[in-house]
């Protein structure tokens, strides 16, 4: 499977540079340690960050150290950094800590739950992709190639523009007032939901007035505090 995709990966780099003759500024980069020192000479020169990342950082020990302290002093010579993390961060104490003071430092951190491609673009002017879209895959591309810049930088002012701050709060919902709810977001009344779920529509009513309550939501028009929910479930604040 790995070789499958590491072929396609290669042919589409061909295709790329064939299409109507255009030259492509893209670097295959197998080493890792390549990688790293690209980005850490990067770092050291670039004023701006935008930053996808699956699952926050893989690095511990020593390794994490340097990279907090790298991090760390770009931000204090000014570099801008904003970051898009999967929300499956937040349930490991150790990288919420960690993304917490990087995101007070600075690193504006916005959380996503949908799935997220390994992304870095510096300035205008480069930017990492995996060489395969596995996670923990070795190796990356190095593009330089203007216009598919401006495509990653597109993507990700799209994800960030939809995502929510690391520091807004989520609310925990039981299994049943999640399915309640992500049928509501479809549109459905309380009485589809009751069919749908083999469940009366009391119990479902029951259902939302907790959702509502977990969410902080005032007594009031139920229709208003109906779409409020479910803006909420949308930008992923219920978990």
């Amino acid at each position: 499977m790995e070789a499958s995709l590491d072929q396609l990966a290669r042919r589409l780099e061909e295709v790329v540079g064939e299409l109507r003759g255009i030259p492509v500024d893209v670097t295959r980069l197998e080493d890792g340690e390549q990688v790293k020192q690209e980005i850490t000479r990067l770092v050291a020169t670039s004023r701006e960050l935008r930053a996808m990342q699956p699952l926050g950082s893989q690095e511990q020990g020593r390794e994490e150290q340097r990279s907090r302290r790298q991090v760390l002093d770009a931000l204090a010579r000014g570099m801008r950094m904003r970051t898009v993390v999967h929300a499956s961060v937040l349930d490991d104490e150790r990288r919420l800590a960690r993304l917490k003071e990087l995101h007070a430092a600075g690193d504006l951190h916005r959380v996503v739950d949908e799935p997220l491609q390994q992304l870095l673009v510096f300035d205008r002017e480069a930017a990492f992709v995996r060489i395969t879209p596995v996670l923990r895959s070795p190796g990356a591309l190095l593009v330089r190639q203007q216009s598919l810049i401006s495509a990653l930088i597109d993507l990700f002012e799209q994800t960030w523009a939809r995502a929510r701050e690391v520091t807004e709060p989520t609310v925990r919902l039981s299994p049943r007032e999640r399915e309640v709810l992500a049928l509501i977001a479809e549109g459905r009344s309380n009485t589809a939901v009751a069919r749908t779920l083999s469940i009366s529509e009391a119990a479902v009513g029951k259902h939302v007035a907790g959702v509502f309550a977990k969410l902080g939501l005032p007594s009031g028009d139920d229709v208003n505090r109906r779409v409020l929910a479910v803006l909420a479930y949308q930008r992923g604040v219920t978990r």
